[in-house]
């Protein structure tokens, strides 16, 4: 089954490995936007135009998210920016090759009567690739978060494995790190399913709900999944997702 996004207006080429599918414009470095979808999953940009479901989503999910939120350490000269400067920082910089900022939607139609648009689902959540490394390093960070009411379903764990895919075949990214608090059992159920190999301990790494915290280290290489890291995890867990097979987006 083939979805056809529309309202994507630049030119682009098709590109696919590891079970999910993506359109990209031919930029060096994967280029933007991207937007992803295996099953009812779908990782699509942020927009400016999504500030009032953000601030309710978020809002509504503050007891859930405070406990992993990273803070500002006393002292700190930087500003909070507003929903709409953080949307356009973030899209200059994606188009630069220095960070992806997806949100996280889910289709509740699928598979029967899936949403053509992505944008006309509703965000549950965020994915961003940060700290992108190109030269002898070619390396990158993942971050995440998803509302307490969509938790659950799989859809971090499918939504995590695409970014990680493109960021291998798009990117040509070699290594991939994600941190985690060690108290933090969900988001450690994320790494253990999409296959990550732990190296270790970060004393004081992030400020974190108004203090310094430790985190576990996970990474990932190519070589870790051959065939794709959304190939392995839903050959591992095929219900996560409510993955039927991928679907391809076009414009």
């Amino acid at each position: 089954m083939t979805t056809i996004w529309q309202g994507l207006q630049h030119r682009s080429r098709w590109h696919g490995h590891g079970g999910a599918r993506w359109l990209h414009g031919g930029h060096p470095g994967g280029g933007w936007p991207v937007t992803l979808r295996s099953g009812a999953v779908v990782l699509r940009p942020l927009r400016c135009s999504d500030e009032d479901d953000w601030i309710v989503l978020r809002q509504r999910n503050q007891d859930w998210l405070a406990r992993w939120e990273a803070t500002r350490p006393p002292g700190s000269p930087e500003k909070a920016p507003t929903f709409a400067q953080m949307v356009r920082r973030n899209q200059r910089r994606a188009r630069h090759g220095e960070i992806l900022p997806w949100a996280l939607v889910w289709d509740d139609g699928w598979p029967d009567h899936p949403v053509r648009n992505p944008y006309e689902l509703p965000i549950t959540g965020q994915v961003t690739v940060f700290d992108i490394s190109y030269g002898a390093a070619l390396s990158c960070s993942v971050g995440y978060w998803i509302s307490a009411d969509h938790a659950g379903r799989g859809a971090v764990p499918t939504a995590v494995a695409m970014a990680c895919d493109h960021c291998f075949s798009a990117l040509g990214m070699h290594r991939i790190e994600i941190c985690v608090r060690p108290e933090n059992v969900k988001s450690l159920c994320v790494v253990e399913k999409i296959g990550m190999t732990e190296e270790g301990l970060r004393h004081q790494y992030l400020h974190i709900d108004g203090s310094w915290r430790d985190h576990r280290v996970f990474r990932m290489f190519p070589s870790d999944h051959p065939q794709g890291v959304l190939h392995d995890l839903q050959r591992n867990f095929p219900a996560l997702g409510m993955s039927c097979g991928s679907t391809a987006s076009r414009p």
